[in-house]
């Protein structure tokens, strides 16, 4: 069973703020900040390598609308726009969805990224590795 398709079917209730025939929005229940919402396909995808290309053209579209409204009804000045996809990197529900994060200020959320130092050599290699 997938939460987040019993919430789509109306199973589970949610606050919702956003609908249409192909995605769905709603605030996520654990409010990692004040105005943290979901976005999400109807249809279930488990995660990106799953997610049809139009699909994923019109959530990324209305990623940015929610944004740009989620900015001027809750007077923020930065968001943190992020999807976990798959285990390792912290994706706990399996059903393929973006994460609005409003930011208050610099201290509320802690996000942090380690450095990786690759040499001029290593960078080269890795660009070619996955140049498309």
């Amino acid at each position: 069973m997938c939460i987040f398709c019993e919430i789509i079917k109306g199973n589970i209730p949610c606050y919702k703020v956003y609908e249409d025939e192909f995605c769905i929005a709603f605030l996520d229940i654990s409010q990692t900040s004040i105005g943290h919402t979901l976005v999400l396909p109807k249809e279930h995808y488990k995660n990106i390598f799953e997610l049809p290309e139009n699909i994923s053209e019109h959530l990324g579209k209305i990623v940015c609308k929610l944004s740009k409204h989620i900015k001027e009804k809750l007077n923020i000045s930065s968001i943190n726009i992020l999807n976990n996809n798959g285990e390792i990197a912290g994706q706990t529900v399996e059903h393929f969805h973006i994460h609005l994060i409003p930011r208050y200020s610099d201290s509320d959320i802690k996000i942090e990224f380690n450095s990786n130092n690759l040499s001029k050599e290593e960078f080269n290699e890795l660009c070619e590795k996955i140049k498309y």
